[in-house]
């Protein structure tokens, strides 16, 4: 065999054996927009009819499911391979009323093509309605704890932080 096909038969299978996680590479946040929503503020006409909480397709994941007011993470993400099964949200987050962080995952199952998600501090998992994160860090992992994508917020990317 030809030494160039070899080399590429061998790039080739190290490709193939990649696991899945990083062969999810191409998935990509869009955007990540941070605010406090208050529980009126996810009340939709249909909820009266039928009950159910109507979100208008993003997927609501919230720290304390009971709970609506929050503070949110509302991100879109863009995925060009295969779904994502088993995935997680691990969300990092400095408040106002402590200095070390503190750590929230969110079970999630990441579709193919553009998804919407809201990742949710609910109840007494945020301080109250005027408080903002002094730094946030967010990550999305595969079910095998490998890390697919990061983004974290300004402060958060100083020296010295985690």
């Amino acid at each position: 065999m030809h030494p160039s096909l070899r080399s590429s038969a061998a790039w080739l299978l190290l490709a193939l054996s990649l696991p899945a996680s990083l062969q999810a590479a191409g998935l990509e946040i869009v955007r990540i927009v941070p605010a406090w929503h208050s529980a009126e503020s996810f009340h939709r006409v249909t909820e009266y009819f039928g009950g159910k909480e109507n979100t208008g397709g993003v997927t609501v994941l919230r720290s304390q499911s009971a709970e609506l007011a929050g503070y949110y993470w509302f991100l879109r993400l863009k995925n060009p391979a295969a779904p994502v099964a088993g995935a997680r949200f691990e969300l990092q987050v400095i408040t106002p009323a402590a200095p070390e962080p503190k750590t929230f995952t969110f079970a999630a199952d990441i579709p193919a093509g553009s998804s919407l998600f809201q990742l949710g501090l609910t109840g007494g998992d945020w301080p109250k309605a005027k408080a903002r994160p002094a730094a946030w860090h967010l990550r999305l992992l595969a079910a095998d704890g490998t890390t697919l994508l990061a983004r974290g917020s300004f402060l958060w990317e100083l020296p010295g932080k985690p």
